[in-house]
């Protein structure tokens, strides 16, 4: 049954739990990554600002990965995991259809997944040319056209970060009350403000043209930026009463323990605005704080079986 006994189940095969895999192999570990193969960062087709992966394709960051890990003997599972469980060995993982997995700890890497507004055009351009942050997509898009869909409170510093990428920025503040001081520092800042409720994206021969308003308007932009509402995947935790913070992430330390001992989050399952860079880093850091965590109870066994 040992034999059986995973040390570590990571959840969610993307640059923080493969970067978790490829530290907790190469240290000799029994380690099992669980992917369903839904990537947030799946619509877009180059990631930026990883050095020496710039403008790489997120597909092929994943590929590369997961044969490095797989080099180490780290086993890969397809599959989504309905549910964590604490048992008297550790943490019993359920698949979807399939079997549980035991493991003595579980790193959660799961992502989140973005919720945009119920807007015609929104959806299939996400990734494309309506896009989130600017650090990612900024330099692609710089001295165009662009526009920022009001979707939020975080919307005005959005509009007030991206005029630094262009001189013809309009923020549409959709159906956000702007307050005065906000309107005045947006103004400031040279960005045009055009009211009116969206109606939606539109576009022609697969490209956007612009954003339609309600009352027929349509303002022509080469591509707009919206804040999504991002929701952490982490409905496989329930029951285990995890210690949240005001907004609902998992409450977590440096290293990505959470309140539950033996289980740890990293990457956009508890840090919303980790890009895959960060997300990478907080895997290979929270890897190497897991391998020691499991040392001590080594330790500690070997101890009491000599006393």
């Amino acid at each position: 049954m040992e034999q059986a006994m995973y040390d570590v189940v990571i959840v969610g095969g993307g640059a923080a739990g493969l970067s978790a895999a490829l530290v907790l192999g190469r240290a000799r570990r029994r380690v099992a990554v669980v992917d369903s193969g839904e990537p947030r960062n799946a619509p877009a087709a180059h990631m930026q600002g990883f050095l020496s992966r710039d403008g790489m394709s997120p597909a092929a960051l994943l590929e590369v990965g997961r044969a490095e890990v797989a080099g180490y003997g780290v086993h890969l599972v397809e599959g989504r995991v309905e549910q964590v469980e604490r048992d008297e060995r550790g943490f019993a993982v359920r698949l979807v259809g399939g079997p549980a997995l035991e493991a003595r700890r579980v790193l959660v890497a799961t992502g989140l997944r973005d919720e945009l507004p119920d807007l015609p055009g929104l959806r299939e351009r996400w990734g494309k040319d309506l896009l989130h942050c600017p650090y990612c997509h900024g330099h692609e898009v710089a001295d165009r056209p662009l526009g920022v869909l009001g979707t939020g409170p975080g919307s005005v510093h959005h509009a007030l970060l991206l005029r630094q990428w262009t001189d013809d920025l309009v923020f549409f503040p959709h159906t956000l009350e702007v307050s005065e001081s906000d309107r005045a520092r947006v103004l400031a800042r040279g960005v045009r403000i055009v009211e009116g409720r969206v109606k939606r994206l539109v576009v022609e021969n697969d490209r956007l043209r612009g954003v339609e308003l309600a009352d027929g308007r349509l303002v022509e932009r080469e591509a707009v930026f919206a804040f999504p509402r991002m929701v952490p995947r982490d409905g496989m935790l329930e029951g285990l009463g995890c210690t949240r913070n005001e907004d609902g992430w998992l409450v977590t330390d440096a290293a990505g323990r959470t309140s539950v001992p033996g289980l740890w989050a990293v990457g956009n399952a508890a840090d919303p605005r980790a890009q895959v860079i960060t997300a990478a880093g907080q895997g290979s850091a929270a890897a190497i704080a897991l391998n020691h965590d499991l040392v001590e109870e080594e330790v500690e066994r070997a101890v009491s079986a000599v006393g």
